[in-house]
């Protein structure tokens, strides 16, 4: 919004001045009359001026200026500009007309800075280009906007050395309260001139990012294809027609520009093109259904990249300074932008079909420390991308000198403008804000080259994810730069090769220095420490995997994008997305796992005991041991020892049991554990416990078990020795010869010539009793027992006694 000016400072047609004098000299008629009257004189003069300033504060007009072509203006061009005028105030604006001032040209770049940062009218806007070029509003009503368009021939603007004339657009008019014409409204803009080839044209190199947010989490669908999880469906949105990325590849395939493109675009890109799901509300998911536009954008971008510079950035664009700051200090934290960096020419060229260029790291803004340059350089780049707010000339250089600046040990920098790279931050959705971006973007270029004969290469590195506006803005700027006649295009390898400007600087400057509004946006060190420790369960989870890259892909990019820069200014955000890789991680972990046991009872001096593992993967699980440990191995042994261990593996979808072989020496309960191991000794899962309840015979009881069976021995030798003397006892009572005790000749005896012995009936005997009408005992030991027999008796056997 421009302000009104003192209407002292006007210049209008000569037929307006008239006017105005005739119209001053009736509204100062009775100061005429007190003119001998110093004091009233002096009065009457504070009150104009105190008039005058009222109206330059009011800001009653602003101008909008939304078109100026061309950009860059030559000889027999029409200069045409269009805008609006809008009435702020409360009063009618009357007689207004809107008009073109050219003031003198500017020689410096800070000339160019002070005029567009200047305010209110001035002597130093010019006079009115004057003629028929102007467009007048009988009445500007307050509130109301009026489109304006005016085109004058550049010949008529009074042009003349080479250089950059600021270029105001001014409304005039006069007010109730304000009966005269004065400057209500200023917008300034300016306007290069360079008609002719310029003697040394400056090799301009310009960034054209390629760069997105996070979209892609470390999930993958339980299936042999691993169908990835998107986020959201933002990325799809980009890359749609008329996306922001979208817009920044139409835009920049006509550009003579180098491509800087982070791979975890192409990466997500490239995964969209297949099956792919996007995370809904409570964690579910949809599939995804822009395929065909992610095909349609590679493709394009396939076609856009060739036989062009392109740059790409470690996978998923690591926050250096964040890394430099707050991870160093962290375990392995270097070694993930180690892995981004490896990984890149593997996933741009078979994308993009070209070989691209890995030697640049780029800190958020360019803005550079000792520890920042020490990081970016550590995983293989040597060349960094600085910015000259940052690395600021200390020499006293009259001119901005090239690019390139030796550090040292190998290492360039590759320091950009900075006006030239933040000309385009900030909302340009207006196009009077985008119109004002371009012209003072190219009048910087041009101040830029006019300083001397001396040809440089110049770096411009714009935001890292400009809007579809501000890349249209851009794209605009470095059109009209690129058809002008002080610059040509350079690529970035190229200006990084160039010979270095003697009088540069190369101090980095000291970490002190680092701007705090950069470094309050930075990932904290616990951030990087909870990174270290997903890795950490990683490494103790892939070794048991039969196919590793299943689970080490995924979640090694994951953790490149917890480090990614687009989390500046997010933290809650960054922290979200960190803790659902974990807790995936932490789900697959445990889905190889031990079975619950419940306690368990060994009813014998020895016995096994069965251990399941389960493993609920797709894929199989090797490499493992179960450990089953006995915590009191006095009473219960594992297979001879306090402990046991037997390697394990097992299908995916699969469970395995292993029996351990155990042994008991007293009895009561003991407390076992199983725990999985890797197979360099780390602890996988959480263990199992439960308990071993030992009922095995002890010698004391042995003892009275061994009494009971010789108290059963004895018994059934005692029985033995009474039936024998009992049928001794009825052979004598059969009638003995007289010849002697032991039987004669005539005795009969036991055997198949005679059946009838004493034997046989003693066998006859037994045999009745063992009929229906015996008593039943079941118990009682069988007649024809040997006599020569010690064996007990069963345990349910009756003696008798």
């Amino acid at each position: 919004m421009a302000e009104a000016a003192d209407f002292q400072g006007t210049s209008p047609s000569p037929a307006r001045r008239l006017l105005r004098c005739t119209g001053a000299l009736l509204a100062g008629a009775p100061l005429l009359a007190g003119l001998l009257q110093l004091p009233a004189a002096a009065s009457a003069q504070a009150a104009v001026q105190g008039s005058a300033k009222a109206a330059s504060g009011s800001r009653a007009v602003s101008v909008a200026v939304d078109t100026l072509t061309p950009s860059v203006p030559t000889d027999g061009d029409t200069v045409t500009v269009s805008g609006t005028v809008t009435n702020n105030g409360k009063q009618a604006v009357s007689d207004a007309h809107v008009g073109l001032r050219v003031g003198s040209v500017l020689t410096t770049r800070s000339a160019i800075d002070a005029t567009a940062d200047r305010t209110g009218y001035s002597g130093a806007d010019g006079s009115e280009v004057g003629g028929s070029y102007v467009q007048e509003f009988p009445e500007l009503a307050p509130g109301v906007a009026q489109h304006f368009s005016i085109s004058v021939p550049v010949d008529k603007l009074d042009l003349g050395k080479d250089g950059i004339y600021p270029l105001g657009v001014s409304l005039s008019g006069q007010t109730a309260a304000q009966p005269w014409e004065q400057v209500l409204g200023i917008q300034r803009t300016f306007l290069p001139w360079q008609p002719d080839e310029a003697d040394t044209k400056t090799k301009t190199t310009v960034l054209w990012p390629l760069i997105s947010t996070v979209h892609m989490t470390a999930e993958t669908g339980s299936n042999e294809q691993q169908t990835p999880v998107f986020l959201d469906d933002d990325l799809a949105q980009e890359i749609s027609p008329g996306g922001r990325l979208d817009q920044l590849l139409s835009l920049g395939k006509s550009l003579d520009v180098t491509w800087v493109i982070d791979p975890d675009l192409l990466a997500s890109v490239d995964a969209m093109t297949r099956s792919y799901k996007v995370r809904g509300p409570e964690d579910t998911t949809t599939a995804g259904t822009h395929q065909a536009i992610a095909k349609a954008w590679l493709a394009e971008l396939q076609k856009a990249v060739v036989d062009k510079d392109v740059v790409a950035l470690p996978f998923a664009d690591p926050d250096l300074a964040a890394l430099a700051h707050n991870g160093t200090s962290v375990t392995g934290s270097l070694s993930h932008l180690k892995a981004a960096s490896d990984v890149v020419a593997n996933t741009v060229e078979p994308i993009l079909h070209v070989t691209p260029n890995t030697d640049f790291a780029w800190p958020v803004d360019g803005a550079v420390d000792p520890s920042i340059v020490k990081v970016a350089t550590s995983a293989g780049a040597d060349k960094v991308i600085a910015r000259s707010d940052s690395l600021v000339e200390t020499g006293g250089l009259s001119y901005t000198p090239s690019a390139a600046r030796p550090l040292g040990g190998g290492t360039t920098a590759v320091v950009a403008d900075s006006r030239l790279s933040k000309a385009f931050q900030g909302d340009l959705t207006k196009a009077s804000d985008s119109t004002l971006a371009v012209q003072r973007f190219l009048a910087q270029s041009l101040a830029l080259n006019l300083q001397t004969d001396k040809q440089r290469s110049i770096v411009v590195a714009p935001q890292r994810m400009p809007s579809g506006t501000q890349a249209q803005a851009m794209a605009a700027a470095l059109s009209a730069l690129q058809s002008g006649n002080w610059s040509q295009s350079q690529e970035l390898t190229a200006a990084a090769k160039a010979k270095p400007d003697p009088g540069a600087t190369t101090k980095i400057p000291s970490a002190s220095k680092y701007p705090s509004a950069l470094r309050r946006k930075e990932l904290p060190r616990s951030a990087f420490a909870q990174i270290a420790g997903t890795q950490d369960t990683l490494d103790n989870f892939q070794v048991i995997l039969t196919d590793e890259s299943r689970v080490v892909t995924p979640f090694g990019r994951a953790l490149n994008r917890e480090m990614s820069t687009s989390w500046r200014g997010l933290p809650v955000e960054a922290s979200t997305f960190r803790q659902d890789v974990e807790s995936y991680l932490d789900t697959l972990t445990a889905q190889v796992k031990l079975i619950d046991k419940s306690d368990t009872k060994l009813s014998g001096r020895s016995a096994t005991i069965p251990v399941t593992v389960q493993n609920n993967l797709v894929q199989g699980v090797d490499h493992l041991v179960l450990r089953l440990t006995s915590t009191n191995s006095t009473r219960l042994k594992i297979s001879g020892k306090p402990y046991s261990e037997q390697p394990i593996a097992v299908s995916g979808g699969h469970s395995q049991t292993v029996k351990f072989p155990t042994s008991a020496n007293v009895n009561g309960q003991t407390t076992v554990i199983a725990q999985l191991y890797t197979q360099d000794g780390q602890e996988y899962g959480a263990p199992v416990t439960f308990d071993v309840k030992v009922t095995e015979i002890t010698a004391t009881v042995m003892l009275v078990i061994g009494g009971g069976v010789l108290l059963l021995v004895l018994a059934g030798f005692r029985m033995y020795t009474q039936r024998k003397r009992a049928a001794a006892r009825e052979g004598q009572e059969d009638g003995p010869d007289e010849g002697g005790e032991g039987g004669g000749a005539d005795e009969p005896t036991e055997g198949p010539l005679n059946p009838e012995g004493p034997r046989s009936r003693l066998k006859e005997e037994s045999g009745s009793r063992s009929g229906e009408d015996a008593p039943e005992q079941p118990s009682d030991p069988t007649p024809d027992t040997a006599a020569e027999s010690v064996d007990p008796s069963g345990t349910g056997e009756r003696v008798d006694r």
